[in-house]
């Protein structure tokens, strides 16, 4: 009766019938894996391990380039105007500065403040006053737009302000704004090298294990020739075990990152805490949680499916 139903619910919808012949095989491959815990659970860890490691390097680079923000923006180039313009042209200077595309913000330090702050840092104040008149220009302060794929505009910026003819000098040292933008792209290719190179590990992880997996079952694979199953049938099972340690990589992979990420968290907390900065730890987001998993499966998937379509043709009925 069983039997009839089966032909009869496939013959009347089989696209119904070919999804539920997928979903029992989804969940009986499930359950040989239950069967199997320890053995799984190995494979599953050396997946999660290899994931987790890039995935790792990838947030703590994040928060880098979150913690380079504040860098960028401490950026500033130094105006020293001519000695005989006056603070009304310096301020007129400003706003005509303000108005660049390139330009955050700017501000002024006149000469008379910047000869106050001369004397109380260089403890040569009576030699200074010795001088009589004060030798100090008013300086301009200048916050650029720093642009991670072009740190070059700066230096336009510069001969741009080079080129006012109030401006005596206007400089910035670039060097550490290039050493830091190599230093993060350098970073970046690593991390994708790394993951590469792991991510062949995690194919051969799987493909590993479903061969023997395949071993172990030659028997019954013979047998289910013997009666007509075809290499499709007999792939399918396989596949979705390698969806299985998949998903559970990921998900472990997920969990490590976040449990490594939890455990830093309170020490550099403190240690932005001596910085006075709230500067806090980012774990992984939502999608960057959820493409890790998915890639996870796409490796389990592609590991089980060179496995079984080297192997399995070699397993034939004598």
């Amino acid at each position: 009766m069983a039997k009839s139903d089966s032909n009869q619910l496939a013959k009347s919808s089989p696209f119904k019938a070919w999804g539920i012949n997928h979903l029992r095989t989804l969940i009986a491959s499930l359950g040989v894996m239950t069967r199997q815990p320890a053995a799984s659970f190995m494979t599953i860890a050396v997946i999660a391990i290899a994931l987790a490691l890039p995935a790792g390097m990838f947030v703590l680079l994040n928060n880098a380039s979150y913690v380079s923000v504040g860098w960028d923006n401490s950026a500033q180039i130094s105006v020293f105007l001519k000695s005989d313009v006056s603070e009304k042209q310096a301020r007129q200077l400003m706003g005509k500065l303000r108005i660049f595309d390139d330009v955050v913000a700017v501000s002024m330090i006149n000469k008379v403040q910047a000869l106050k702050e001369f004397k109380k840092i260089s403890g040569f104040g009576s030699a200074v006053e010795a001088l009589g008149d004060n030798p100090l220009p008013h300086v301009l302060t200048i916050q650029p737009v720093v642009d991670e794929s072009r740190p070059d505009k700066i230096r336009h910026l510069i001969k741009q302000l080079n080129q006012q003819k109030q401006v005596a000098l206007a400089q910035l040292d670039l060097q550490w704004v290039k050493r830091l933008f190599a230093m993060l792209d350098i970073a970046h290719r690593a991390i994708w090298v790394i993951a590469s190179l792991l991510g062949i590990a995690v194919l051969l992880v799987v493909g590993n294990t479903i061969r023997l997996d395949i071993q172990n079952r030659r028997e019954e694979i013979e047998v289910t020739k013997l009666i007509g199953g075809t290499n499709a049938f007999i792939r399918r099972p396989f596949l979705y075990t390698g969806f299985w340690y998949g998903i559970g990589g990921g998900l472990f992979a997920w969990l490590l990152t976040s449990l490594s990420i939890n455990l830093l968290d309170n020490s550099v907390a403190h240690l932005a805490s001596l910085y006075n900065s709230g500067f806090e730890l980012r774990g992984l987001s939502f999608s960057e949680a959820i493409n890790m998993i998915g890639f996870s499966c796409f490796l389990g998937l592609a590991g089980s499916w060179i496995a079984v379509g080297r192997h399995l043709s070699e397993i034939e009925p004598s």
